[in-house]
């Protein structure tokens, strides 16, 4: 599965458009979490868990779009945007989005 972030593939011909597909996710910070990121704000610097909560989060996210994208039988997904919103206090959704496609070498 090729997956670009451009509306074209160089060396492909896009021959069909399939349609959107999306995954997303959901997660909640734990309480551990939120006390080693208060000690961070006081210092400053990187939130390392909070860092590595959102790039679990994108995979999980981009894995289920590819997922979507493979049960349509597309080959690749162009397009693809990734956006965060606040579902509550203390929960954010991370949402993977794209065109699913059929291509063709050129």
């Amino acid at each position: 599965m090729i997956i670009v972030t451009t509306d074209s593939i160089p060396g492909y011909e896009i021959t069909e458009v399939i349609g959107l597909v999306r995954g997303n996710t959901i997660r909640a910070r734990a309480i551990g979490k939120d006390i080693m990121a208060v000690f961070k704000n006081i210092v400053g610097g990187e939130i390392h868990e909070y860092t590595k909560m959102i790039a679990e989060s994108r995979e999980q996210a981009l894995d289920r779009m590819v997922d979507e994208a493979e049960e349509k039988n597309a080959d690749a997904i162009v397009a693809v945007r990734f956006t965060t919103s606040s579902v509550m206090k203390g929960a954010a959704e991370l949402f993977a989005y794209g065109t699913a496609v059929k291509i063709r070498k050129n």
